[in-house]
């Protein structure tokens, strides 16, 4: 089948499920949670929860330790990816530890 017929056959495919026409289809809705509304106390408690110096912590989040600093602070805000990690990090302190992000080599 040619790239042109596959796109065809996908934009059918799409008006006949508008239209109502497709059975057996099911269909997921995902909703994509608002990123997380952090404080500088926030950050600093995730980071000690985790049980991170500010350096561990920037390491594993892939931003600098002047980054850390200045949210711990108060003088910049993490960015949207930063935020949703910092997020996924205070539901499990052990977020990075059981994603392969940090490992202990003592394990």
């Amino acid at each position: 089948m040619s790239r042109f017929e596959e796109i065809k056959k996908g934009l059918e495919e799409a008006i006949a499920y508008t239209k109502g026409k497709v059975e057996g289809v099911h269909v997921h809705r995902y909703e994509v949670l608002p990123l997380p509304e952090l404080e500088p106390v926030d950050i600093r408690q995730i980071r000690l929860e985790s049980g991170m110096t500010q350096a561990l912590f920037a390491a594993c989040i892939g931003v600098s330790k002047k980054a850390v600093e200045a949210w711990e602070c108060g003088r910049t805000r993490p960015d949207g990816a930063a935020r949703r990690t910092l997020g996924l990090m205070r539901q499990s302190p052990a977020f990075v530890k059981d994603n392969g992000i940090l490992r202990c080599s003592n394990e």
